[in-house]
């Protein structure tokens, strides 16, 4: 094993103690499982909802591209 040493801030350092009170683990174990959990995740991606779902964009299959101002679509609508 690789040994590595980090400097954190005092309140990630009281968090960090209060953690290994609570699970009954070694601060290792509890630093080894937070590196595995952020390299196995998939990258959290930011954007707006649209960013995110873009690469859905026609997946729904073919249709008319905006309802709303189509009047063929809004016939007998509200009767």
């Amino acid at each position: 094993m690789v040994t590595l040493t980090v400097k954190i801030p005092e309140a990630l350092a009281s968090k960090l103690e209060a953690l290994i009170r609570q699970r009954g683990q070694r601060k290792s174990e509890i630093v080894r499982e937070a590196i595995e959990r952020m390299v196995e995740e998939p990258e959290h991606r930011e954007g707006s909802v649209f960013d995110l779902v873009s690469d859905l964009k026609g997946a729904a299959g073919k249709g008319p591209k905006d309802l709303s101002t189509n009047p063929k679509y809004l016939r007998g609508f509200g009767e």
